[in-house]
Parts: structure tokens; C-alpha cells; sequence
């Protein structure tokens, strides 16, 4: 049986993290996570990081609640209890479409702020009773710490990895063995 080991190289400055990232990636050594304390623009890309589709999920969350007060404005107001109300008639959804404007624009809107919060919480896994994933408590107040998994990067030795971490910045390098 083979041991996991993680190693993080931990940073001052978020530009050398940056070359550090660009370095290992040169180097074709794959950087698993970046822990910081505010987010660093650019650095996605060099490590891998998809876009989000976060957008897309909240057009049709959107799209959802659209839908659902519009069908149920026609079912409460026309179709189920049908009411005069100042004069006006409830033939059609459409002659009472004004009125409706109001509780489809709210129901819109927060099927597509609930849809999006819960969404961001199941991707990335953040539910009661989950412990935290962070390496080093300073990566929340001025580190900055880069995790490698060794056993992503097999054709590579560790002491490679740990050269490169030392030559680009790092001020500190861990190793943590995982079970």
C-alpha cells in the first residue's frame, strides 16, 4: 500500500504564488487547491479552475419561478377562485396580466436567489456537520497555501516539487502524510 502525501508550500505574496503556480504547471506538476485570504484574480486559469456556471443555473432557476407564478396566478386567480376585483374581468390571464407583473417578477426572483444559494453550497460541498478543509489557519489572515497531491503527480520525485516551491517564494513547505 502506497502512502498519500500532500504538500503545502505557503506564500507571503499572492504574485508569487502566481509564478510558483505558472512554474509547477510548466513543469507539468498539477496543483490540487489555493487556499487565501481573498481571491486572486488570474490564478483559475493557471491552475486549472473551470468557469462557473453558476449564471446559467440562476437563468433557469429563473426561468422556474417564471413559470411556477405564472401558472400559479392563472390557476388562484382565474381558474380556481375567480374574482371581479375593481371591475376588472377574469376571463383570460392575459386581460389581468399588469396586475400579475408584481408576484411573477418576486417568485422569479427568489426562485433564482434559493436555487443559486443552495446550488453553491452542494457543489462545493459546504453542509451542517462537514469539517473544514483548510491546511493552515493563517491562509485566512496573510498566507497564502498551495496544495499539491503527490499522488497526482506520480512522475514526479517530491523533492522536485519542494525545489520548485523554495525557488519561487515559498516561505514555508509542509508535508502532511494522508491516511
Amino acid at each position: 500500500m502506497s502512502t498519500k502525501k500532500v504538500i503545502y508550500g505557503i506564500f507571503d505574496d499572492d504574485h508569487a504564488l502566481i509564478e510558483s503556480a505558472k512554474a509547477l504547471k510548466t513543469k507539468g506538476i498539477r496543483v490540487a487547491d489555493v487556499f487565501s485570504p481573498f481571491p486572486i484574480h488570474g490564478l483559475d486559469p493557471v491552475i486549472g479552475i473551470k468557469p462557473t456556471r453558476l449564471s446559467n443555473f440562476a437563468f433557469w432557476y429563473g426561468v422556474f419561478g417564471t413559470l411556477s407564478a405564472v401558472w400559479m396566478t392563472w390557476y388562484m386567480m382565474i381558474s380556481d377562485w375567480p374574482m371581479n376585483i375593481g371591475g376588472k374581468p377574469s376571463f383570460t390571464w392575459l386581460e389581468n396580466l399588469p396586475a400579475f407583473i408584481p408576484a411573477t417578477f418576486e417568485l422569479t426572483v427568489f426562485c433564482a436567489a434559493h436555487g443559486m444559494v443552495i446550488s453553491y453550497l452542494l457543489v462545493n460541498k459546504i453542509y451542517p456537520g462537514r469539517k473544514p478543509h483548510n491546511p493552515d489557519p493563517r491562509s485566512t489572515d496573510d498566507k497564502f497555501v498551495m496544495q499539491i497531491n503527490t499522488f497526482d503527480n506520480k512522475r514526479v520525485e517530491e523533492r522536485e516539487i519542494m525545489d520548485i516551491l523554495k525557488n519561487t517564494g515559498s516561505v514555508e513547505i509542509n508535508e502532511k502524510v494522508l491516511s
